[in-house]
């Protein structure tokens, strides 16, 4: 036994906490099964409360019509004794105590139904506004709920563990850009870097150049030639 009780314990505490879990899951669904609920309990209690209702209309009904024959039976009861009718007198005080009784009764027992349904009124409008309560409730904890987690996703995009698909699909957009970027930055050096040579060819033929001519006339000026005139350039043919 003592191993069976355990064993209902385990499974017990098991039960409890997936249902804590899908409650956690599914907060709205929670608040609707408490909203339901009480829906369920306000209608039970209303129905309770027209049967109250309907019963001390009848009280009422009853004691009013007790409460009018007692009347009735005590005019005849003074018409008795005003004629000496000892026999009628007597047998109408018997239908007098009767009715009297009756009529306390009647009243202690509508007191009481009047009672209850005073009591079943303020306890329809406990749970009436209970049922407001909780759905005005509802709105504003869900709207707390969706809060939290936009935080929660603004603040783990933040740091860079967000796995929402439009946050990867962003992600994915820039490094293709970036890459863009790199290849024409890399185009732009390798086409730079060309044009460097080339430039780097022409400044050493120049170079090389100006060493010749420069060559050639410390040449002159050791073996004595004169020095080459520049003739102008021929005019061009008409």
């Amino acid at each position: 036994m003592h191993v069976v009780a355990r064993v209902s314990n385990l499974l017990r505490g098991l039960l409890t906490r997936w249902i804590g879990r899908r409650e956690h899951r599914h907060p709205d669904a929670v608040y609707e099964a408490a909203i339901g609920e009480r829906v369920v309990q306000y209608g039970k209690l209303r129905h309770a409360a027209a049967g109250i209702l309907y019963m001390r209309s009848k009280l009422a009904r009853q004691l009013a019509s007790e409460s009018a024959e007692l009347v009735r039976v005590g005019r005849q009861l003074d018409i008795a004794v005003e004629h000496d009718d000892d026999t009628a007198a007597l047998a109408l005080i018997g239908r007098r105590d009767v009715l009297a009784a009756e009529v306390d009764r009647l009243t202690a027992e509508l007191t009481e139904l009047t009672r209850e349904a005073e009591g079943a009124k303020d306890n329809l409008i406990a749970f009436q506004e209970e049922i407001v309560r909780l759905r005005e409730e509802r709105v504003r904890m869900l709207a707390r709920l969706a809060n939290a987690k936009a935080r929660l996703r603004f603040q783990a995009t933040l740091n860079g563990l967000s796995t929402d698909a439009d946050i990867r699909a962003l992600e994915e957009v820039r490094d293709h850009i970036n890459r863009l970027v790199a290849e024409t930055q890399v185009s732009r050096d390798l086409g730079d870097s060309e044009l460097e040579r080339r430039l780097g060819h022409i400044r050493e033929a120049e170079a090389e150049r100006t060493a010749r001519a420069q060559l050639e006339e410390l040449k002159r000026v050791r073996d004595g030639r004169p020095a080459r005139m520049a003739l102008p350039d021929p005019a061009p043919a008409r």
